[in-house]
């Protein structure tokens, strides 16, 4: 069943443009480098419009594996049945986001409450990028040397370090909330929780926390580096790579200054690439 006529899921023709539209998303994200508003996480804001923070999240990310599974399956009637190679990278797509959409925010002790238009920022994105790398696996696109087996150990990588390093956030905040924690010891930060509340804040410690701020970015960078070049070097999982990059870049150097004038000693962290942010 076709959801849209022609792009849900795409015709061939249609599928290339959004592959190549999906190219020019990192000059939607440039935007980020000229205001500090980013209504979620540590720099959410008070606003009637506020989605609670879990719910959000899981209205942000799910639509990424479904998508992506809707548009395989709805090209499978038009097209010849994808290499098995594809199937493995679809399906690890859909293990990150799993993680990312629904064991990530079941997992995590609060969520600060996220504004609409964070989350209809996550659904263009989401939008463009799973129906992209969905066409492709189903047989879209060009048909090339898969390289699993180079690929695959960097995504693995990438992937256990990011739910490590997003683990280190958790304890952290498992820490601050607990009854009797030190709200003015020298490594936390108190900021307003957007619900007329406060939340504590831990420096992070650990893993590669000793050298950057913003691990768990570097980590999933890693992750879609790995798909890229599992995929033998698809346009749309390189659009993937640029698109999390500039989307996330900026937030990483963000963090950073968040950290930097709120505790002291943290100068000598990177943002999130060692030795150059």
């Amino acid at each position: 069943m076709s959801l849209l006529q022609d792009w849900l899921p795409p015709s061939p023709g249609n599928w290339t443009l959004i592959v190549n539209t999906f190219t020019y998303f990192p000059v939607i994200t440039a935007v980020q480098w000229l205001t500090a508003y980013y209504p979620m996480g540590k720099t959410s804001t008070t606003s009637c419009l506020n989605i609670p923070g879990k719910l959000a999240w899981v209205l942000m990310e799910l639509p990424a594996p479904l998508l992506l599974v809707y548009t395989m399956t709805g090209l499978r009637a038009t097209l010849p049945p994808p290499p098995k190679e594809n199937l493995i990278l679809a399906c690890i797509y859909v293990t990150h986001y799993i993680y990312r959409a629904l064991l990530a925010p079941l997992l995590n002790p609060s969520m600060s409450p996220i504004h609409p238009i964070i989350l209809l920022g996550a659904w263009v994105f989401n939008l463009l990028n799973a129906v992209s790398l969905g066409g492709h696996l189903a047989g879209l696109g060009p048909t090339l040397t898969t390289r699993l087996a180079l690929g695959l150990p960097i995504w693995a990588l990438g992937f256990v370090g990011t739910i490590t390093h997003d683990e280190i956030l958790r304890r952290g905040r498992r820490a601050a909330s607990k009854p009797g924690a030190p709200a003015k010891a020298e490594n936390t930060h108190t900021v307003p929780d957007g619900h007329g509340g406060e939340k504590t804040y831990i420096l992070p410690s650990g893993g590669l926390f000793r050298w950057v701020l913003s691990p768990h970015y570097l980590c999933e960078w890693i992750e879609w580096v790995g798909f890229y070049v599992a995929t033998g070097g698809a346009l749309p999982a390189r659009n993937f790579v640029a698109a999390e990059v500039a989307t996330m870049l900026p937030r990483a150097i963000a963090t950073r200054k968040w950290y930097v004038e709120r505790f002291p000693g943290v100068e000598g962290r990177w943002a999130a690439l060692p030795g150059l942010v």
